[in-house]
């Protein structure tokens, strides 16, 4: 998951990047000001925001307002010290998705994150899935019938990152951008190889990663007669 952080206070923003990577392998961008956040989202693909509410620039009010009147349906969460009932109706009314208070738990801020993107895409059991490979939310797993599917920390977080979008394309730069920030010797030729290993990890399992030209890479499920016939192929 990739999601931006709109906060002023550099401390509490460093923080927050350093503690959800940690903990649960998200990946935090930071913008400092409502200007800096509003242009990020115009030009880049997140799954979630947390936005504070008072931020030089533009309020955070108002780079809420922005994304809803552009159609951006990016989930939002707003972090706010001004924990009142009309504050907390007024935000929600203005197209906020959830309302956390400071000063928040980490792991209260991390379940509605999760459970936003769960809901943002249609799906409310805790796992991610497509044909017959799942992804365990709680257990940070990729499973196949049951079984735990092997894979590399490289190979695991390329495949997060097209489970998260299954049955859409997601650009190699996308890939890079959410899973490998800060990781100074990944470029675009390593997520290439990433996705040829995992291939050669999902063939004839009912789920592929397809090519689309001048788009990236797709995770769909294979049809079951085209399956059988990968199989029997299958040295």
């Amino acid at each position: 998951m990739r999601i931006l952080l709109v906060e002023d206070e550099q401390e509490l923003a460093h923080w927050l990047a350093r503690s959800l990577a940690q903990q649960s392998g998200i990946v935090v961008d930071w913008a400092g000001d409502g200007l800096m956040a509003d242009l990020r989202l115009q030009q880049e693909d997140f799954d979630a925001v947390v936005l504070d509410l008072g931020l030089p620039g533009i309020d955070g009010h108002t780079v809420l307002e922005r994304m809803r009147e552009r159609d951006d349906r990016t989930p939002v969460i707003v972090l706010t010290a001004r924990d009142s009932l009309a504050e907390r109706v007024g935000t929600l009314k203005n197209g906020a998705d959830d309302f956390l208070a400071k000063p928040f738990l980490l792991d209260e801020l991390e379940a509605r994150l999760q459970a936003l993107v769960r809901r943002s895409r249609g799906r409310e059991h805790p796992r991610l899935s497509c044909g017959p490979l799942q992804f365990d939310l709680a257990a940070q797993r990729f499973s196949m019938e049951g079984a735990t599917l092997p894979l590399t920390r490289r190979e695991h977080a390329v495949l997060l990152a097209l489970i998260q979008r299954s049955g859409e394309p997601v650009g190699k730069q996308s890939i890079l951008d959410r899973v490998f920030i800060g990781d100074r010797d990944v470029n675009l030729q390593v997520i290439e190889v990433m996705v040829f290993r995992l291939r050669k990890k999902l063939v004839g399992r009912g789920v592929q990663i397809v090519t689309l030209r001048g788009l990236g890479y797709c995770l769909e499920e294979v049809p079951s007669e085209v399956t059988t016939d990968l199989a029997l192929q299958s040295p």
